[in-house]
């Protein structure tokens, strides 16, 4: 079942203008006691979430939301990380250069607005032990496809221990009287879009700018248990100051990455 709240359709002159835009930063945080552990977490994160995994993820979306693909770049790097770029467009388009696998410049130029992307930004900290794993991703579309279909999707497919999200509506699109419309979709923040059980494990913070037609939403997890941040250990192999000491520089380090500050030492 759909989580998009439409308005009642509009009858348009023309194709739909507006451009809906869905951007994520997903964060997942772990912590690894030795500097071969470290090593291993990045190797992990690479196999995990090399351009093959994302390239399939993407595809994914592109399904949920319905959007149709004519053309997939995606590249593995040296020494870690990967990105992927899938452009998309809401109909079929019928191309003679495209049916024997060549994308035209025409394709391509109609496309700018409407693209799936994603880049991994793996690092560890090379003295305090903490790992941490960045997914920056791109939903854009033009016309009545909208990327917060895909939004508990994404949520799900990566470990997703801090998730930022920007959502905005840019341009407009005119009925058949000529009167321009701004947003298609009734949305008071991503919130609304979130499966029950989502939101249930996530604490959230809206910043939204309503005229603008610009929707933040930031999230982190509620519960924190120390053995779903280590990375090949267990909790009870610690001692009580070790322990104590790794749970105080991972929450640090996720309530740093939430608000996107340091914190004053």
């Amino acid at each position: 079942m759909s989580l998009v709240k439409p308005l009642p359709r509009l009858k348009l002159q023309g194709f739909n203008n507006l451009t809906k835009a869905l951007s994520f930063n997903i964060y997942d945080v772990c912590y690894a006691v030795s500097e071969d552990q470290r090593r291993r977490y990045i190797e992990y994160i690479d196999e995990e979430y090399n351009a093959d995994r994302l390239t399939q993820i993407l595809t994914d979306v592109a399904e949920i939301i319905g959007a149709n693909i004519l053309n997939v770049a995606r590249q593995d790097y040296d020494p870690q990380g990967a990105s992927v770029t899938i452009l998309i467009s809401e109909q079929p388009v019928v191309d003679k250069a495209a049916a024997k696998g060549v994308i035209s410049d025409a394709v391509v130029a109609h496309l700018d607005k409407s693209h799936i992307t994603v880049h991994t930004y793996p690092e560890t900290h090379p003295d305090n032990g903490i790992a941490t794993f960045r997914a920056d991703i791109d939903v854009a579309t033009c016309g009545v496809i909208s990327p917060l279909k895909a939004l508990n999707y994404l949520i799900e497919s990566l470990e997703s221990d801090i998730v930022v999200m920007d959502y905005r509506v840019r341009g407009f699109t005119r009925d058949i009287k000529g009167r321009k419309h701004y947003i298609d979709h009734k949305i008071n923040s991503i919130q609304d879009y979130l499966a029950k059980n989502v939101r249930s494990r996530y604490e959230m913070l809206d910043v939204n700018v309503y005229q603008e037609n610009i929707f933040h939403t930031k999230m982190h997890l509620k519960d924190f248990d120390l053995d779903n941040y280590l990375f090949e250990e267990k909790a009870k192999n610690l001692s009580f100051k070790e322990r104590m000491k790794i749970e105080a520089r991972l929450k640090r380090e996720i309530e740093e990455l939430y608000h996107g500050r340091n914190l004053v030492e």
